[in-house]
């Protein structure tokens, strides 16, 4: 089978497209057949091995996984013999950060993780980006206790997690402000927030209304200039650790002061959290932004775009 294969840590051109064995799946596995994963900013950091204490889980020297991606959409090609909850030939997306694997023809899952069956009006490209920002934005919400009536800021709403963000934010009855550019403030607009502030004319951080939390989804603002937005005991959570680590270290000193506070998430096993998302992908509820597509042999440019920076939403790739 064809995979886009990467041994060592490096730029997008350590990536290389190989004639690789296909993996067989265990008794408490699934083999399916790729119809489309995605390149996202998970997959640049693992690749490029940054930030450094990433190495310590994917390996100091050189990657332990050599089939890098986190999520996709495709076709069951063989149930292992202790699986009883999926068939052969059914349409599943799924998230897999940590086996990794998704950017092949066929890839290997445990039967246990979080896999969706894809809703009958999507197409696997569609489908591919439904679970790797939506597992995180839900799980910053779910971190902040966010619910019904609870007033919610996005900044960076146009990006895979903050995108998610917003809707699953309104699915769980909040107020929802997103903060974009110019040229995107009708596509936030359709994904469901109340409000937008454009933050090419506009300083969010100025803004006079007061959140329950402030969801930076890009990692490009800090505690310290959202902390006036916050309402008493609000939370401020960030996609990213910030400038010299000081995004975990606050999520330890701020709950001292029992007043606004920065959370530090970290990804865990949330069961309850799984089968919400499982049940708002499957009914088309949640329904992922897409910027451009690939086919598999053109993965390299693919991760050269979403390193810019600048995508909108979500990299697919074809396969």
């Amino acid at each position: 089978m064809k995979a886009a294969v990467c041994t060592t840590y490096g730029p997008p051109e350590v990536v290389r497209l190989e004639e690789v064995d296909r993996p067989a799946a265990g008794d408490d596995e699934l083999l399916i057949k790729v119809r489309a994963t995605t390149v996202n900013r998970t997959d640049c950091g693992y690749r490029g091995g940054t930030p450094f204490i990433i190495r310590f889980f994917s390996g100091l020297r050189r990657l332990k996984a050599n089939i890098l991606g986190t999520e996709f959409a495709g076709e069951i090609e063989t149930v292992g013999a202790n699986v009883t909850s999926y068939e052969v030939g059914g349409r599943v997306c799924s998230y897999c950060e940590g086996t990794f694997g998704t950017h092949a023809e066929y890839m290997t899952i445990q039967a246990e993780r979080l896999i969706a069956r894809i809703p009958t009006d999507s197409t696997f490209e569609d489908a591919a980006p439904s679970t790797e920002g939506s597992h995180c934005a839900l799980g910053m919400l779910r971190s902040a206790q966010i619910g019904s009536g609870d007033d919610v800021l996005v900044y960076g709403a146009t990006g895979a997690i903050g995108s998610a963000a917003v809707q699953i934010a309104k699915s769980l009855g909040a107020n929802v402000t997103a903060v974009c550019g110019t040229a995107h403030v009708a596509l936030v607009e359709s994904l469901g927030a109340d409000r937008t502030i454009d933050h090419q004319t506009t300083d969010f951080t100025q803004d006079e209304q007061s959140y329950d939390l402030v969801l930076d989804a890009v990692g490009k603002s800090s505690f310290r200039r959202c902390r006036r937005l916050l309402k008493p005991r609000g939370i401020y959570i960030s996609s990213d650790v910030g400038l010299f680590w000081h995004g975990p270290i606050l999520a330890l000193i701020t709950p001292l002061f029992r007043d606004r506070k920065l959370i530090f998430v970290v990804p865990r096993r949330d069961p309850e959290g799984i089968g919400y998302l499982k049940r708002l992908i499957e009914s088309g509820e949640f329904r992922p932004v897409i910027d451009r597509r690939y086919p598999l042999d053109q993965i390299v440019e693919a991760y050269r775009y979403v390193e810019t920076g600048q995508k909108i939403g979500n990299v697919v790739i074809t396969v």
